[in-house]
């Protein structure tokens, strides 16, 4: 990035083949990364998405029960919304990823982008947006993986004015970049993301943030290149099975 500008310069996103969506939670796909997603899609790009978790501790719908089947179930709806190929998800435990084994986590990211011969990884940028160490780890595991490989890694961002604003209307923690630290900015429709976030209805019914946000983002997104690309080397080699409990819900879409 050339530090030089003074805001980052309107772009097209860039070219992939296979895109893969690193995640901790159902709906991060959707919330977060659904337009960007439903864009490439719109390219021709395959896309898919790995989900570490079921989100079973969300504090939005919480009273509902068996949140983590239903939250699962909305993942399937969504994906198919937002034109994704391919969705794994995996069942560690909501909340904890940071205590999980970063090696177990990149080999399951090792996995799936071989599955669907990712050309791109598509991730939460550093910091988690939110703050959600969840969103962190599954960011620390993509980049670790695809440092081996030398995979490029997209990171969607908030700029610091909408972080700003709603850290200080809605008391919440999110991780703003000032203009230096993006790469580019594009142009999207929202159309198909809304129609997945309308998916997941035990988590956008009653979420002030949710909307605020893409109310404050307009049909902008910014990203920042965690790596850049370069050419890629050998898709990594695993050591053996997973536990059983390890193994995803293979969802194509």
């Amino acid at each position: 990035m050339d530090g030089s500008h003074n805001h980052p310069q309107a772009h097209e996103l860039p070219g992939a083949t296979s895109v893969l969506a690193v995640c901790a939670h159902p709906d991060d796909e959707s919330f977060g990364l659904g337009a960007t997603l439903a864009a490439f899609a719109a390219t021709g790009s395959s896309t898919a998405v790995l989900c570490f978790t079921h989100g079973e501790t969300s504090t939005l719908g919480a009273g509902i029960s068996e949140l983590g089947r239903i939250r699962a179930t909305e993942l399937a709806d969504a994906a198919s919304e937002l034109g994704v190929h391919h969705v794994e998800l995996f069942d560690y435990p909501d909340g904890a990823l940071t205590q999980q084994s970063l090696d177990r986590l990149t080999t399951h990211v090792c996995r799936v982008a071989d599955r669907v011969r990712a050309d791109l990884l598509l991730v939460f940028d550093e910091g988690g947006i939110t703050g959600h160490p969840d969103h962190s780890r599954a960011t620390e595991a993509a980049l670790d993986f695809a440092r081996d490989t030398r995979l490029p890694v997209l990171a969607w961002a908030v700029s610091e004015p909408v972080a700003a604003t709603l850290n200080e209307e809605l008391d919440t923690g999110f991780v703003g970049r000032t203009a230096e630290h993006l790469d580019f900015e594009v142009h999207v429709d929202r159309g198909k993301q809304h129609r997945a976030i309308t998916r997941h209805v035990s988590q956008a019914t009653e979420n002030p943030v949710l909307w605020r946000r893409l109310e404050l983002q307009g049909d902008l997104e910014v990203f920042r290149w965690l790596l850049a690309p370069s050419k890629p080397s050998t898709i990594c080699s695993t050591n053996g099975p997973l536990p059983l409990s390890d193994q995803s819900d293979n969802q194509e879409g």
